[in-house]
This record gives structure tokens, sequence and C-alpha cells, in this order.
């Protein structure tokens, strides 16, 4: 049994994948299959972004959807400032004494991230869990689990070509979705560690991720299957927008619109090359 196969009976779509195996070799049009999300042939800056762009205009991605800026909103200028230049170790000490809101009142410890430093694939989830927080590493419970699954999918495995994180770096009390006023807190932090990280791609898991890399307010519907883009300093990050592992696990049907777009993922990755710096 191949690799692949046994991740996606994990996620439960292997059956259709079976489906449209037979009917290929029978040459035939398969009753169901999952049809990968149409992308760009590859991804370029705007035409009219050939001349040099002020300083005061944001360059954005052919045909990507059109979204605001990131930028972090400051309720401690020199807060940020100082996070702002911050090694690995500095940001890992910030986050373990940090009290910028009330979440770091019931934590056991933060949690930062894990993966490889300098990974292409950054994945961004909302906060820490009751397992996260006790272990202090993201996605260790059930999400886990489904995502690990969903990454070996892709032939992507934790550590390696991927750094995951979190908008918020404490557990919320009871799970509950981050507040906006917690992400801002965080904010900073997570900022940080995207210009360290200095990722080709970023896959935000859930609504209160692509909410904070986007600062859109837009259904998950509308706004996965389509990229979006992050501002790093002149360069640009493609986005794309999914549910995140947590939600899949209480709405299995929606796994097959995760495949897809971790289908739009792997293939905008397999562009990037041809993506030019403002």
């Amino acid at each position: 049994m191949r690799l692949d196969e046994d991740y996606l009976r994990e996620l439960e779509l292997w059956p259709m994948f079976a489906l449209q195996q037979r009917a290929m070799a029978r040459h035939e049009e398969p009753a169901l299959v999952v049809q990968e999300v149409p992308i760009l042939a590859e991804l370029q800056v705007s035409s009219s972004m050939t001349a040099p762009i002020p300083v005061t205009k944001r360059p954005v991605l052919a045909n990507a959807a059109p979204v605001a800026a990131v930028a972090t909103i400051l309720t401690d200028p020199e807060r940020a400032a100082r996070i702002a230049a911050l090694d690995w170790a500095g940001l890992e000490a910030e986050a373990a004494s940090c009290a910028a809101c009330s979440l770091c009142k019931q934590r056991k410890q933060a949690v930062l991230g894990v993966g490889a430093k300098n990974a292409p694939w950054l994945l961004i989830g909302e906060g820490p869990g009751a397992d996260e927080d006790q272990q202090g590493e993201p996605f260790v419970g059930p999400a886990g689990k489904l995502l690990d699954a969903m990454l070996t999918a892709i032939e992507l495995k934790r550590g390696r070509e991927v750094y995951i994180a979190n908008v918020v770096k404490c557990r919320p009390p009871g799970n509950r979705t981050p507040t906006a006023e917690e992400a801002q807190a965080c904010a900073p932090l997570l900022d940080r560690q995207i210009e360290l990280i200095q990722p080709k791609l970023i896959l935000a898991l859930g609504k209160t991720a692509v909410v904070r890399l986007t600062q859109s307010e837009a259904s998950m519907a509308s706004l996965r299957g389509q990229l979006h883009s992050y501002t790093l300093q002149s360069r640009l990050i493609p986005v794309v927008a999914t549910y995140h592992p947590a939600y899949l696990l209480r709405n299995p049907p929606d796994k097959v619109k995760a495949w897809e777009d971790l289908l739009l993922a792997k293939k905008t990755m397999s562009t990037l090359p041809h993506l030019s710096a403002a």
C-alpha cells in the first residue's frame, strides 16, 4: 500500500480516488472524483507593477484575491519595535514571559511553534489547546493527528519542510476562539516569526488565521479556493486559506474541500520560482 493511500484513508478520501483510478484504467469518466482547484499557470507580479513602486503602494499577486495588506496594529509601539529585532532565542524568551493579554494568567506555558526555522511552508493555526498547553507544541492532539495526515498526503512532514505556529501563543480558556484583542497582542510575535522563517507559502488554518493574515472578515467559503498574499517587507508571500483540522473533525464532509486547498497550495508552491519580487 502506498504511503499516500494510507493518509488519504485517514482523511476518509481514499474511496473517491480509488474510484477515479478504476475509471481511468477502463478509460472511462469516473462517477465521482475530487477535482483539483484551478490555479494560475504561474505567479507573477502584476504588469502594472513593472515600474518602481512607491512605498505608499502595495504590490499584488496577479489574479490573487485582493485583500488589505497585513500590518501589525500597534498597541505598544516600543514593544513591537523591540520584538521586531529579536532573534529566535530572544523571541522564545519573549513569548515565555509575555503578559500582554489575559491569556497569560492560566497558561501552563507559551507555545511559540515547532518545525524547521527556515521552512518553505508555514502553517498558522488559531491557538494552543489543552494538549498543546501541556506539551508545549502546536497541533499534538486529535487535530494534530489529522494535520499530520494532511501533510503526508501532499508529501510533507512536520519538522522538515514545515513550520507550524498559531495566531496566539497561549491557550484561550475552554479552547475558545481568540478575541481580536488577543490576536492583536500576539501580532508582533507572529510577525517576527514570519520574518525569521521567510516562508515561500503560508497555509492559513481556520478563520482566525485567515482574518489575521488577509484582514478580511469574509466567510471561509468565499476565502478558500483562491490565492491571497501577505506582504513581508518588499516580498509577497502567497497565502492559501483552508479549514482548521479541528473543524474538519466536526465536519468530515468538508475534508474534500480541504484536500482541494492542499492541492492548490502544493501546485502554487511548484510555481514559486517564477514569483518576482516587487
